[in-house]
């Protein structure tokens, strides 16, 4: 019998590499906050697509939280859009 590996996160279990899962964790951070804001301010997904300068089928694929169709860069630039600051941090491992 095979013994089970344990990983730090669902991210670390899926991803190939220790760079994907971070760059996987730091995107779906993103997009859990940009999904947060979007609720918060009870837009519908034409408004929150309007003010994010993307499409409604886009802010559709956010909301439903399709991490693998976007991009750190193009997360940064939706959050940018809503007057939001992106900060990243590191944490030593």
């Amino acid at each position: 019998m095979k013994k089970a590996e344990t990983y730090a996160s669902v991210w670390d279990a899926i991803a190939d590499t220790p760079e994907e899962a971070a760059n996987l964790r730091a995107r779906s951070d993103l997009m859990r906050q940009i999904t947060a804001l979007v609720k918060a301010r009870e837009w519908t997904q034409a408004e929150a697509a309007k003010r994010c300068g993307v499409t409604q089928p886009r802010i559709n694929d956010l909301l439903r939280g399709r991490l693998s169709r976007f991009s750190l860069d193009a997360l940064v630039n939706i959050a940018a859009a809503l007057g939001c600051r992106v900060r990243i941090g590191l944490d030593a491992a």
